[in-house]
């Protein structure tokens, strides 16, 4: 198994620009409006000074409401007022906001080093059908022809695509489309059931996007004994490739957030061994590459050789733990694609016996002895999506965007925000305690935060906090307005 982690710590942090795709759509009305304007206040007020924020809405049709400003005292109120100013009508243009997103990217004259797309709808795309009616004839659901070029470039051929991580706000949003632009741009799908914390949703991906430190990073992997044959890589969404001979392999991994972990299985071939007892075969030499993002310094990293001891007589060894959980996890996450797949031709049954039966396999794993954490978080993980493709009633309202955005965290190895019942703090409920309470602990077995960072971590904790001061003072001034309330009496004279 490759892994590699990124530093943690408090280095000097590379500044965003940030582009936020709104849907503003009739079904946006009311309360999601609301919702959604406090989680924008939240992310403008914690972007710092040498940051940028492009705030872009859509209906049918896509508006910049500000350019690319600078997060100065002057330009946060500016962004707050422009949010302020969103009203929601008219059908959804997903497209139309993604090219409006790629127009401020690709004008820009200057480039902070991180740039990233926070893209949130929480309805169907009224044009997909219409397009591909009338360029084709037929009705297909080719979402990836909605993501502008300027966001898919190959990583095998130096071109670094900006991520675009989408939100699927409530159970009416496209799932696969919100899915599908992630995966197609390296960015992560999140989908918010409970429409009350989408600040948390967003607090949680804008915690990763200020604690970028690794960019453009590139594993290579190549055998050092001439026998020695690598078979098959598992790299998730990461863009990899296996020499034709089978000697070399590379994993395009691209931005790293602080102490972020990223895991990839190696299935190698190994010839017998002829050498006399007590020698090692070398088997492999793993060099790392990337650019620091605070610095734009390129630095290269290469790590011992690989060896594996080959004695006349092997006795029985125990297994990496840390191997056999990335197995397991791997395991995990393609019957989680075979699942979903099941549920797509309406085959629920077979699709709870495919989870049903992996949640066996973990709890019988030798990573789950000891009742490890991530097994444990595992399971969980797996019992839930059990429950969400049951039945087609279950799948259509929650368990395809549910299932959608497990395979986005786990191909991603990223932090998601999914709503589970298994788990108290990520529902509204959970923000009750007062503000000066001790700091909320994130269950470390929670699933929803099985990939999340101290920082996306932090991030997230400052936003329940937000939250909940603001509900005391909803609470404290309806109390007060109550008490002030003069007592009256009307009398009706007959």
């Amino acid at each position: 198994m490759t892994d590699i982690t990124a530093a943690g710590g408090d280095p000097p942090r590379a500044p965003v620009d940030l582009v936020t795709v709104l849907d503003v759509s009739h079904s946006m009305s009311g309360q999601k409006l609301t919702l959604l304007k406090q989680a924008m206040r939240f992310v403008i007020a914690n972007l710092s000074p040498d940051d940028r924020l492009s705030v872009v809405s859509f209906n049918m049709k896509a508006r910049r409401v500000t350019r690319l400003v600078r997060m100065s005292e002057a330009g946060k109120a500016l962004s707050v007022s422009a949010v302020e100013s969103l009203t929601a009508g008219g059908c959804t243009d997903i497209a139309e906001g993604l090219r409006m997103a790629a127009m401020v990217l690709d004008q820009r004259r200057h480039r902070n080093a991180v740039s990233s797309v926070m893209l949130l709808s929480d309805g169907q795309d009224n044009y997909i059908m219409m397009r591909h009616q009338e360029s084709s004839g037929v009705q297909a659901n080719d979402y990836e022809d909605l993501v502008p070029t300027t966001f898919t470039r190959t990583c095998a051929d130096g071109e670094w695509s900006v991520p675009i991580h989408t939100f699927g706000f409530g159970n009416d949003h496209d799932a696969a489309a919100m899915y599908i632009i992630a995966e197609a741009t390296g960015g992560t799908f999140s989908f918010v059931e409970n429409e009350a914390v989408i600040q948390d949703a967003f607090a949680q991906c804008v915690g990763g996007l200020l604690s970028v430190v690794v960019q453009e990073a590139r594993i290579v992997v190549a055998c050092v004994h001439p026998g020695v044959r690598v078979m098959s890589l598992k790299s998730g969404s990461y863009e990899s490739r296996i020499d034709k001979d089978g000697r070399a392999a590379t994993v395009w991994v691209g931005e790293l957030y602080a102490d972020e972990e990223r895991h990839f299985l190696l299935i190698l071939t190994v010839p017998r061994a002829e050498a006399t007892v007590g020698d090692t075969t070398a088997l492999l030499n793993v060099s790392f590459s990337y650019r620091d993002a605070a610095t734009g310094a390129d630095v290269s990293v290469s790590a011992k050789d690989t060896v594996v001891a080959r004695p006349e007589h092997a006795a029985d060894a125990e297994r990496s733990v840390e191997v056999e959980w990335e197995r397991v996890r791997v395991d995990a996450a393609e019957d989680i694609v075979a699942a979903r797949a099941a549920a797509q031709r309406g085959e629920h049954q077979e699709a709870a016996a495919i989870l049903k039966n992996h949640q066996r396999a973990v709890a019988l794993s030798e990573a789950a002895r000891d009742g490890a954490p991530v097994t444990v978080a595992l399971e969980a993980e797996l019992q839930e999506m059990r429950r969400h493709v049951s039945n087609r009633q279950s799948y259509a309202l929650s368990g395809r965007a549910y299932m959608l955005s497990g395979m986005s965290a786990h191909q991603q190895q990223r932090a998601t925000s999914r709503q589970m019942n298994l788990v108290d703090e990520m529902s509204v409920e959970s923000v009750a305690a007062p503000a000066a309470a001790p700091p909320v602990k994130l269950a470390s077995n929670e699933p929803t935060l099985s990939y999340a960072t101290p920082a996306m971590r932090a991030m997230l904790l400052r936003s329940r906090r937000a939250r909940e001061a603001s509900a005391e003072g909803r609470s404290y001034k309806l109390k007060k307005n109550m008490q002030e309330a003069p007592n009256t009496v009307s009398l009706r004279h007959h």
